[in-house]
């Protein structure tokens, strides 16, 4: 509720639907802020390595040994706007995960933010989604997860870029790093809908040309932007659910994260599982929560 009483936000809301657990650089009461950072910790149908669920808050732990100022942004972020909103209490159902993700970035969008979502496993990027069906997407991701179903879910997180297909449409997707593909999907009539851009196109041809051919794409929409950590290598982001070699450098990253902040209304990190991690995919994911706000402020 505003000061004058009339302007209505939705933290009540909101505070019924996570835990109190926050990034250090979450300093702004959430009617003032612009960055709204949330986890939710649920891997329940991952299919190799799970432990996903625990990622939120080892990113923060990670974030905490970051600087809070940054010279190439000229940015500090305990002054950026920031608030942490902390982890929803997951289902054991990947769709209840999918529909309160709907309900949160809902209100975040009604509420003028720019959600940070933090997994926890592919799969809730699809309620994301939902929200902001008016936008283009990018995914960074090893794996083309264009199956119909998986292991008789179709809301498995091996099912996420299609699933965005039929909330987007055709032509409003692409996926950068893509590695691994069954031929199940690759054989798909739908498959030709999405952009799959492989690891090996941005390494024979330069990620500023990848970008380059995004922007005649997106045609300056609104975007949606999902980093699965599996599509940067495995030597930079060890980390991860399902690894996959021949990755995006982290840099790679970087630089699509630098180039589409600013046309960016949402954005998520997931399928870290830091059971198998050394501590590096964890603070790679803190810097691109950094990296996405920096250059998102930058004039």
């Amino acid at each position: 509720m505003g000061s004058d009483g009339q302007k209505k936000d939705h933290a009540t809301e909101l505070i019924g639907l996570v835990s109190p657990l926050v990034l250090p650089d979450s300093k702004t009461a959430y009617p003032d802020s612009r960055f709204v950072i949330f986890g939710v910790p649920y891997d329940g149908t991952s299919s190799y390595r799970k432990g996903s669920r625990f990622t939120p808050n080892r990113i923060r732990e990670a974030y905490d040994n970051l600087e809070s100022f940054d010279p190439y942004y000229k940015t500090t972020y305990a002054e950026s706007s920031i608030c942490d909103l902390g982890n929803i209490f997951p289902s054991e159902d990947a769709e209840e995960n999918i529909d309160t993700v709907e309900t949160i970035t809902s209100f975040l969008r009604k509420d003028e933010k720019i959600p940070i979502m933090i997994g926890g496993e592919h799969s809730i990027t699809v309620g994301a989604v939902r929200t902001f069906s008016d936008s283009y997407m990018i995914i960074i991701d090893a794996h083309a997860d264009f199956r119909a179903e998986y292991m008789g879910n179709k809301y498995n997180h091996a099912c996420v870029t299609r699933r965005s297909l039929e909330i987007l449409g055709r032509n409003r997707i692409t996926s950068v790093g893509t590695r691994s593909v069954s031929k199940e999907e690759f054989e798909s009539p739908e498959y030709s809908k999405v952009r799959f851009v492989t690891a090996d196109y941005v390494r024979e041809n330069g990620i500023k040309q990848v970008i380059d051919e995004l922007k005649n794409e997106i045609h300056g929409r609104k975007i949606y932007f999902s980093i699965d950590m599996d599509g940067i290598d495995p030597a930079f982001a060890p980390g991860v659910g399902t690894p996959e070699p021949y990755g995006l450098l982290h840099t790679d990253v970087r630089e699509l994260i630098r180039a589409f902040s600013k046309e960016t209304v949402g954005f998520d990190i997931v399928e870290i599982s830091p059971l198998y991690d050394n501590g590096n995919t964890v603070m790679l994911a803190a810097k691109f929560i950094q990296d996405f706000i920096g250059s998102n402020s930058i004039n």
